[in-house]
């Protein structure tokens, strides 16, 4: 069976992965080590201040640890799970009412219908060169 025809409603089926956004583009690796020197560059010359120098690069560094991190993902036939550095959360399928797919993954919404506050109280998963079986998964534990 292709991928995209798999079936996961055997009892203990799991579908894990890792995302890992700097081993997939060199470009984008590229742009964001300038923006990670220019950025700080700017803050410390409009302020002459090594404190904020500092303090812009632990918040550049923070913000973009997605980017350099690699994030796993599993989902099993009861709950998800995202481990992301020393942060893992489990959460129950029931929870989700509705998903919404685009090219990089899948925003999974506790809304019925679309809502401001989805980015909020949903979660993204990034595909892998999975989308196929990712969708096909969830669509079988979420009926929109």
């Amino acid at each position: 069976m292709e991928a995209a025809e798999k079936n996961f409603t055997s009892p203990g089926q799991v579908l894990k992965w890792i995302d890992h956004p700097l081993k997939k583009s060199r470009k984008n690796l590229l742009i964001v080590v300038l923006f990670l020197i220019l950025a700080p560059t700017v803050v410390f010359f409009s302020t002459k201040s090594i404190f904020f120098l500092f303090l812009s690069i632990i918040f550049l560094l923070g913000s973009l640890s997605t980017f350099f991190l690699p994030t796993t993902y599993e989902l099993s036939e009861d709950s998800l799970k995202v481990k992301f550095f020393f942060n893992t959360r489990k959460m129950e399928w029931g929870k989700y009412r509705s998903f919404y797919v685009d090219k990089n993954g899948v925003l999974l919404s506790p809304f019925e219908k679309p809502s401001r506050l989805e980015n909020f109280r949903g979660i993204y998963l990034r595909f892998n060169q999975n989308k196929d079986e990712v969708v096909n998964f969830i669509k079988q534990r979420i009926k929109s």
